[in-house]
């Protein structure tokens, strides 16, 4: 961490109402790429986390009754901060998560982007005057924050799924506190410290860093004062914690798993259709949740697409996030190399073709090498599971129809992609697709202005864009009696 430029970004307590909490236990984070531990940090306990809840929930009505140009112009602070400290917040994210530098501060930029997005759309929460059915009535609906927002954000965008869930809380007027993955919590203590300086006040944003996830998520999900709960993480977890904030009838907003086809027809752009393959498979070393699983190719194009697909892919080079020219980092543990190895192995045992990679890198035990798999089929685990690796199972498909119903064939409706030339096929396909984004001869489709969210067991609500304010607010509906006229 001494490369750090500005060292009050390395924190290592949890933030609690504009305070740094220290506890006795602590927490190693360590560095994917060579397993050091680069700090240790306290462990909180469900105790922090009610203190962090009721920090917010006092928080709340100076916060909401700030005007939304107030909120507007503090989170336009927080962003110039997290953009003038992007190579630290880089650094930082690429030391705990692994991925390569380029990467990571891609990432600073697109979560800073969230909170300049929201900083704007949390000036136009517009209400409503609705026709009254008499002429001595008046209705009005008008939006106002839904209250305390909890949330659980995952270790593989550890800056942009914190960004864009409280910028859109804030914006609107909500206070918020959020449990980070214990593998990558320096980036979300990086993101607090900016806040504070930002001016954000104490108690509006709160950060909570404990291992105990089982105790730490049941003050998120069942606490009475916590309004709202959003969480980005698998289907599995998920389905659990939507269950728990039913005891309290909570609203809540989930991001969950995927398993997001990539489709290449005849008339596509193969080269197009291979770039943005290997864009939406590779990136961050697979682990994401909007990226490509499933490959279905075309048959005509098959045999073209996969020389081509192989040849690039072959070219990825792997190696420590912040050693020059690295495109594939580490996977983010051990057990995490070692499940996809496994979907793929019992994947070849029931007639896949390993074409490329397979096996570690010879970096270490993290590291798995860019993978392609053919002659798969979809019913094999490589193509059933969500792989959160740099493995590639390319199917082959007949015509048009076989290839939405292969596409649809899963639980999941996250994020799909295809490439065609055709017009009326663009149409037909995009909206026969059961997946809440669709990539159409593209393969990097997330931006602050466009809903991110899912269909089906990948969630609901929308995150980004000017719906993704809706999750935080509630309506009101006010009707005005005795406005009858007097002559």
């Amino acid at each position: 961490m001494q490369n750090i430029t500005d060292q009050a970004l390395v924190k290592t307590e949890s933030y609690i109402d504009g305070h740094w909490v220290a506890s006795t236990a602590k927490i190693a984070v360590c560095n994917p790429a060579n397993g050091e531990v680069l700090v240790n940090i306290s462990d909180a306990n469900p105790e922090i986390a009610e203190q962090a809840v009721v920090a917010a929930s006092k928080a709340l009505a100076s916060w909401s009754a700030k005007s939304a140009q107030q909120r507007s112009d503090i989170l336009r602070k927080w962003f110039e901060l997290m953009i003038q400290h992007q190579d630290d917040l880089g650094r930082i994210l690429t030391l705990e998560q692994g991925k390569p530098l380029a990467e990571a501060k891609g990432e600073i930029a697109y979560g800073a982007s969230f909170i300049e997005w929201f900083a704007e759309e949390g000036k136009r929460v517009y209400g409503d005057v609705i026709p009254a059915p008499s002429g001595d009535k008046r209705i009005l609906v008008i939006k106002q924050p839904v209250g305390v927002v909890a949330a659980i954000t995952p270790w593989n965008f550890p800056n942009a799924m914190i960004a864009r869930k409280a910028a859109a809380a804030l914006a609107a007027g909500c206070t918020f506190v959020v449990r980070p993955a214990t593998q990558t919590p320096l980036s979300a203590l990086a993101m607090a410290e900016l806040a504070s300086r930002a001016g954000i006040p104490a108690g509006v944003f709160n950060v909570v860093v404990g291992e105990d996830a089982s105790g730490l998520g049941k003050v998120l999900t069942e606490h009475p004062l916590v309004a709202k709960f959003t969480f980005t993480g698998s289907t599995g977890v998920g389905k659990k914690l939507i269950a728990q904030c039913a005891s309290t009838v909570k609203k809540v907003s989930m991001e969950l798993g995927g398993n997001a086809p990539f489709i290449v027809f005849d008339d596509a752009d193969i080269d197009a259709a291979v770039q943005g393959a290997l864009v939406s498979k590779y990136r961050n070393a697979g682990q994401t949740c909007v990226c490509t699983n499933r490959i279905l190719v075309q048959r005509k194009v098959h045999k073209a697409f996969c020389e081509k697909f192989i040849a690039a892919v072959q070219d990825l080079k792997v190696g420590d996030g912040l050693s020059s020219g690295t495109q594939i980092g580490p996977m983010i543990t051990t057990k995490a190399a070692s499940d996809v190895h496994e979907l793929v192995q019992q994947s070849i045992a029931l007639g896949a073709e390993l074409v490329l990679g397979g096996r570690r890198a010879e970096q270490g035990d993290n590291y798995y090498l860019p993978t392609v798999l053919t002659n798969v089929t979809n019913d094999m685990p490589i193509a059933n599971n969500e792989i959160f690796g740099p493995v590639s199972p390319i199917i082959c498909f007949d015509d048009e129809s076989e290839a939405i119903e292969l596409a649809n064939a899963t639980e999941y409706g996250l994020a799909g992609y295809f490439y065609s030339r055709n017009i009326g096929r663009i149409f037909r396909v995009a909206e026969s697709l059961d997946f809440g984004m669709i990539g159409v001869n593209e393969g990097a489709i997330s931006n602050a202005a466009a809903p991110f969210g899912g269909m089906k067991q990948s969630g609901n609500g929308r995150e980004g864009s000017r719906y993704g304010l809706d999750d935080y607010l509630e309506i009101k509906y006010l009707c005005l009696g005795g406005m009858e006229s007097h002559s």
